[in-house]
């Protein structure tokens, strides 16, 4: 008979040693699955996996390009891990990053063509804004109606999507633009672009936002007594209660958190790497980003080195579906299979697999 046993004590070994073996079986199911679509499977993983970083055909530009999609992961990945700890469930964060980059580019847009050193913090401060007004909605509705978190903020990231796809080709439409949908280029307009600020490194603001997100976050969790409601909220909601924990302050302050920097996330993408809004300005950081966030085991320093690995299965995906035509559907369901063997094989960290005979009576 094979069962489940508690353990006394969550396994340390397990708690990091989970993420690395759930990459390898991600590697193992991932090889099969590009088998069974007819691809080289050692190919596809060192595709990958190994060519963007130390491949010198692909390297000089792959690597720069690990800081620009690490940066809005680790970004929104940080935010979410406050909430999770706290068991706030907070899966919007794609609909907060498409409202932070509206608001952003919307606030930059308005002042056009004007040259002016305070439009891009101006338009920082709007995405940030955005970010967090658009959690605040499941936010108020969870403390105030006790309504269901996960399904108000997922539903709310349809609704920022339709606002995206009008404001495309309504509001923010460039008039220059010979009637296609999409804004002006902000990253060409120089009071709004955020261009690398170390050339050949792919690092801008948003990564640089991304690491004192990080530093903040773990100053957060580790030295101050809001960390320590965060940690006790989610450990043991009962007694976190009796600790004078105020739960509806939590909320409010994890899903307004988890919101700014997704704001920032888009803003700092819209201003940056993709430089306009557009109908498929969306490319998925927000749902990404809880992967990273529980690869990362929700701590701060493991979010940074999973927002990079994920970053690397962006760009070798991309690379092995133009060399190898990998569907892209197969990408993204070998990104997935990442959050389903962690979270399978997390289930060791707090019981052990034993082993023996049934009795029969």
């Amino acid at each position: 008979m094979i069962a489940l046993e508690r353990r006394a004590a969550p396994s340390r070994a397990w708690l990091w040693g989970a993420p690395l073996l759930a990459v390898a079986l991600t590697m193992i199911a991932g090889g099969l699955m590009f088998a069974a679509l007819g691809k080289d499977p050692v190919a596809a993983i060192r595709t990958i996996f190994w060519d963007p970083l130390f491949d010198p055909q692909f390297a000089a530009y792959s690597r720069p390009q690990l800081l620009v999609k690490a940066g809005p992961l680790v970004l929104i990945a940080t935010g979410l891990a406050l909430g999770f700890r706290a068991g706030v469930w907070n899966i919007g964060a794609e609909g907060q990053y498409i409202v932070g980059a509206l608001c952003g580019a919307g606030a930059g847009l308005a002042l056009y063509p004007m040259e002016a050193w305070f439009i891009f913090p101006l338009m920082v401060l709007a995405g940030a804004l955005g970010g967090w007004a658009w959690a605040m909605i499941p936010a108020i509705l969870k403390t105030r109606f006790n309504t269901n978190e996960i399904l108000v903020s997922l539903l709310l990231v349809y609704v920022a999507e339709s606002l995206l796809a009008s404001a495309a080709v309504g509001v923010l439409r460039n008039p220059e633009g010979g009637g296609f949908p999409g804004s002006r280029n902000l990253s060409q307009w120089a009071s709004s672009a955020n261009p690398e600020l170390i050339a050949g490194t792919g690092a801008h603001w948003g990564v640089v936002a991304a690491l004192i997100a990080v530093i903040l976050a773990y100053v957060v969790l580790n030295r101050h007594l809001t960390g320590f409601h965060i940690k006790l909220a989610g450990q043991a909601p009962r007694a976190a209660r009796f600790a004078g924990v105020n739960p509806a302050r939590l909320v409010l302050f994890c899903f307004g958190t988890a919101g700014l920097l997704a704001g920032l996330a888009g803003v700092f993408e819209v201003t940056g790497p993709a430089g306009q809004i557009g109908i498929d300005f969306n490319v998925g950081y927000g749902f990404t980003a809880i992967i990273v966030a529980f690869l990362g085991r929700l701590d701060p320093l493991g979010i940074l080195l999973a927002g990079l690995l994920m970053a690397l299965t962006y760009i070798g995906g991309e690379l092995a579906s133009f060399m190898l035509g990998i569907p892209v559907a197969a990408i993204q369901a070998f990104q997935g299979m990442l959050l389903f063997f962690l979270l399978a094989v997390d289930v060791l960290t707090n019981f052990r697999i034993r082993v023996g005979r049934r009795d029969i009576a």
